[in-house]
């Protein structure tokens, strides 16, 4: 046994019976893989996994990078202990959630929706106000916001909520749904085109119906999001023992897919909300990481994708530099922890998927931009794009790259133009295929957590996602801002009730 880092963390055991409690931990090598240990002085020692192949997080960890302070990201609420003293990364993409209603219960929801006996749902005015307030955050605002719940289609005001994200200057509005509504209704997708949704953040724990009960409906969804163009993420929570071994499939369902599916975003499952309380054995069970998720992938297509394929989403990092020195002003920066997730781009070519790190030497170019965004003096945007238009080639097998596969005028057009827009054309012929497994009591790392870089916009201020969900924050901040349901009911005109399909299993 190895240590790797000493790290801090919170005591499970502490969180169960209520109390947020700072403990110290390490990063351990064993047999070939990495785990957290730790241990309370009260109740004793813990263990969970982190990344089932060393050799994985070693190279996943070499991509650390700090970024720019936010002292407008909260690092507590209420009497919660502060558990570090500065957030170190920016909001890349803001959480709204809109209400904690939903017309499903899912066993394993973050939100806990529909069992907490009250109803969280902000007004318009509020919704404006919290939209104002990550928009305004610094040291650059959230330029891309992510309509949540519990449920939002349940919400009859949704579009009004859409065009105040547009007024108030968001360029890019995700959905996250469970997509039933948009499988009722072909008019219903139309409407959210029309509202200028970039993307709708879909739901889809499987290709069968006992992974994934409303398969049906996922399929319908899909076509009728087809129809109309808006393009769709799908949104997989991997379970040990219920779902993990269709990871495959779900990429083979979107790669056949790829005209409307962007890209498969899987989040192993985090013991949060309704799953907090559970027994050490189950949770073992059930504890799903990056290199599992990939090992599927692996057997589905015989190595044509592989681990080896995938990047921490820090690597990309150097791109934000370059960006920001040649427009001179701050960028997206995406600096979370390398532990927070990691991805890679599939193109699909002669019916075989095709990696984008099979053609590219990514490493290299992203070096090469590394050395690009330190330029400094005279001319250096023609100085930066000259030396593109001189090596891009040099990091391209153009024998293996895909058919019309043009990367020096992609990424000249992304430096000549310095913005992420010009990168458009890369992602709408390939398909995202990520991961981001969020955090719990048992695998805390604080420092991940104060690298977060996707943040709650709350009643309280601006929230890590992982303290927000993982450590029960979003708890304490729906219980103060929500009302029992039968005042809601009374107050609407409403009961709960009336949101549960009938035509679908509720779980």
């Amino acid at each position: 046994m190895k240590e790797l880092n000493k790290i801090e963390s919170v005591c499970p055991a502490c969180y169960q019976e209520g109390k947020v409690q700072k403990i110290d931990a390490s990063i351990i090598e064993d047999d070939g893989k990495v785990w957290i240990i730790k241990e309370c002085a009260k109740h004793g020692s813990f263990k969970d996994i982190f990344f089932s192949d060393a050799d994985i997080y070693k190279k996943w960890m070499k991509y650390e990078v700090t970024g720019t302070a936010s002292p407008d990201v909260k690092t507590s609420i209420f009497n919660e202990p502060e558990l570090y003293s500065e957030h170190k990364s920016q909001s890349v993409l803001t959480n709204l959630l809109i209400t904690n209603r939903c017309n499903l219960r899912c066993s394993y929801c973050f939100m806990n929706a529909g069992v907490s006996g009250r109803v969280y749902e902000p007004t318009l005015e509020q919704i404006k106000e919290l939209m104002i307030q990550a928009r305004n955050e610094r040291p650059m605002g959230s330029k891309a916001i992510q309509i949540t719940g519990g449920e939002p289609t349940v919400r009859d005001d949704l579009f009004d909520i859409i065009r105040i994200a547009k007024d108030v200057g968001f360029t890019h509005i995700q959905v996250n749904t469970n997509g039933l509504k948009l499988a009722d209704s072909v008019e219903y997708c139309k409407r959210l085109k029309d509202e200028k949704v970039n993307t709708i953040y879909m739901s889809f724990d499987g290709v069968t119906k006992k992974t994934n009960p409303w398969i049906d409906q996922c399929k319908k969804a899909v076509e009728n999001l087809r129809k109309v163009n808006l393009k769709i993420v799908l949104v997989p929570v991997l379970i040990g023992g219920k779902n993990l071994h269709e990871t495959g499939k779900i990429v083979r369902y979107a790669l056949d897919n790829m005209d409307i599916i962007r890209g498969v975003n899987f989040q192993p499952i985090s013991f949060c909300g309704r799953v907090t309380k559970i027994k050490d054995e189950k949770r073992n069970l059930q504890r799903v990481d990056y290199v599992q998720m990939m090992e599927e992938i692996e057997k589905e297509f015989n190595g044509q994708i592989s681990r080896d394929d995938f990047y921490p989403v820090p690597f990309v990092f150097p791109i934000s530099k370059l960006i920001e020195m040649l427009k001179g002003e701050t960028q997206v920066e995406f600096t979370a922890h390398p532990g927070c997730g990691g991805a890679t781009y599939v193109f699909f070519e002669d019916g075989k998927p095709l990696p984008v790190t099979r053609f590219i030497d990514v490493e290299g170019l992203l070096e090469f931009v590394k050395k690009q965004s330190k330029k400094k003096g005279p001319l250096k945007k023609i100085r930066v794009a000259s030396a593109f238009l001189q090596n891009l080639n040099k990091f391209v097998d153009s024998e293996k790259a895909p058919k019309g596969f043009d990367l020096v005028k992609i990424l000249k057009d992304a430096a000549i133009g310095g913005s992420y827009d010009s990168l458009r054309g890369f992602h709408y012929k390939s398909l995202f295929l990520g991961s981001m497994w969020f955090q719990d009591a048992w695998n805390l790392n604080i420092d991940r957590l104060q690298r977060c870089v996707i943040h709650y916009t709350t009643l309280e201020g601006i929230v890590p996602f992982c303290s927000y969900n993982g450590l029960g924050y979003g708890d304490k901040i729906r219980e103060k801002h929500s009302v029992p349901i039968k005042k809601w009911e009374e107050q609407t005109g409403k009961t709960l009730k009336e949101d549960l399909r009938k035509d679908v299993p509720l779980t």
